[in-house]
């Protein structure tokens, strides 16, 4: 019966001892997987973030709303285009009826136009807040010729023939601003007719009407330099250009002097007063940069030239009248263009430009965690071997108590068992001298074991011969 609880005490004891002492450690490789998946989880986070931010490459076509076929508004489209097309970029060049058309089509969403020529003043039809400006890039003067006497006010035209140019041009777009101004209208006795460039030229010259509005996206420059040669034609002066400025703040005046347009014939033979809308660039706000860099930079070799109405490098400018200016745009009359585009072939630059994206996390995250990762990897080794420390040392501590030889037995048995998962253990040879050093441990703790085993058994006999 006595046997029987001794034996049912030191079962409980080995329980005991299995409940006290840790647990099995981890293998070596699920320690490499743990200390890599953080380190992997973290990279993979920092790449797809960069690459949700990353614009994709620009698109290789572009579609551009110009204007009538040989005005100016087409004429500097095409010179976009043979600059762009340097760039690997084919730029599609739409013939169009002027501004008014081309805020339309852009404003279309299937329409395909991704830029467009817009005169300043053009009122937009619908929802334009997703449209942005590019810069103004250069003036588009409004000439107006006429048959008669010397006019001094617009206002006298009233009852007159006027060719003011078709719906959808940036002529036309004007002219009724301007003729309303004047209260002239076409519900009065004035014809407002949708001639341009060479036919209201020949209209006037036939004396089909009285007077012609031209501007830069209705009428080629041809046009203009042939009415100032024709006889019988006159040019507005705008002898009250200040009021005008200040009433349309998208207008500028521009002051001709005498022979400004032909030396030879002094032509005009008095100083002029012009009033001029400028040209904006406009674009979707999701236009790439890399295009918008690249729009700019043509608008610079096209358009920032000395002409008769400009100074070399007053165009393009970042003064916008009707939309706001984009953010790329900003940056680049700030601060041109940026070191890769500056000094790369565009495709190199662009591929660069996104590359750069991507490669930053691998730079700001992956690399400085790589630099701990040694030492990670050695806190999981050397963890797992402080792991057994801490078997021997809770062992060790059992054995300050009053047990018995069975009782030591079994922990001298465990003790056994913590040494073979030691000596089984997978770990780098760099950490094998604290694997030595701990079986050195090991035994020491074995020897106090079997000498408390020994003194106890002494006793023993000694106890039972005084009793």
């Amino acid at each position: 019966m006595a046997e029987d609880s001794s034996e049912e005490g030191d079962r409980k004891y080995r329980a005991f001892i299995r409940r006290m002492l840790p647990g099995k450690p981890t293998n070596v490789w699920l320690d490499l997987t743990q200390t890599l998946a953080p380190l992997l989880l973290l990279s993979a986070i920092a790449i797809f973030a960069a690459l949700h931010f990353v614009r994709p490459a620009p698109p290789s076509t572009v579609t551009i709303a110009s204007g009538p076929a040989g005005s100016r508004f087409n004429l500097v489209a095409q010179r976009y285009q043979k600059i762009l097309a340097r760039n690997g970029i084919k730029l599609v060049v739409l013939t169009t009826q002027g501004s008014q058309d081309n805020l339309k089509r852009l404003l279309t969403a299937k329409s395909g136009v991704d830029i467009a020529l817009v005169q300043t003043g053009t009122a937009p039809d619908g929802d334009a807040s997703d449209l942005v400006s590019l810069g103004s890039v250069f003036y588009v003067p409004l000439t107006i010729f006429y048959r008669g006497p010397v006019l001094t006010r617009l206002s006298e035209l009233r009852g007159r023939r006027i060719a003011i140019g078709p719906a959808g041009s940036g002529t036309r777009s004007l002219a009724l601003a301007l003729l309303k101004a004047n209260e002239i209208d076409a519900t009065g006795p004035t014809q407002l007719l949708d001639l341009e460039g060479e036919a209201a030229r020949t209209a006037l010259l036939d004396q089909q009407v009285d007077a012609i509005f031209l501007t830069g996206d209705s009428a080629a420059p041809e046009t203009t330099r042939e009415m100032l040669h024709a006889p019988g034609i006159r040019l507005f002066d705008f002898p009250q250009a200040d009021a005008y400025i200040r009433r349309f703040r998208y207008l500028s005046k521009l002051e001709l002097p005498p022979g400004a347009f032909d030396l030879g014939e002094n032509l005009p033979p008095t100083p002029i007063n012009m009033l001029a809308p400028t040209v904006e660039l406009l674009a979707h706000s999701s236009l790439h940069p890399a295009l918008s860099d690249l729009l700019i930079e043509a608008a610079i070799d096209v358009n920032g030239g000395a002409s008769l109405l400009q100074s070399a490098g007053q165009f393009p400018t970042p003064a916008a009248h009707d939309f706001p200016i984009s953010e790329d745009a900003a940056r680049y009359y700030k601060s041109g263009k940026s070191f890769a585009y500056r000094y790369l072939p565009f495709w190199l630059a662009s591929l660069l430009d996104r590359a750069v994206v991507v490669f930053l996390p691998v730079v700001l995250v992956v690399i400085p965690a790589l630099r701990y990762l040694p030492a990670l990897y050695n806190w999981r080794i050397k963890s797992r071997i402080n792991h057994r420390y801490r078997q021997l040392m809770a062992l060790e501590r059992m054995s300050l108590g009053d047990l018995s030889a069975k009782q030591r037995s079994l922990l001298l048995e465990r003790l056994s068992h913590i040494e073979k998962g030691v000596i089984s253990l997978k770990i780098p040879g760099s950490h094998a001298d604290q694997l030595y050093v701990l079986r050195e441990h090991m035994q020491f703790v074995r020897e106090n074991l079997s000498r408390s085993s020994e003194q106890s058994a002494e006793a023993s006999p000694s106890a039972a011969g005084q009793a």
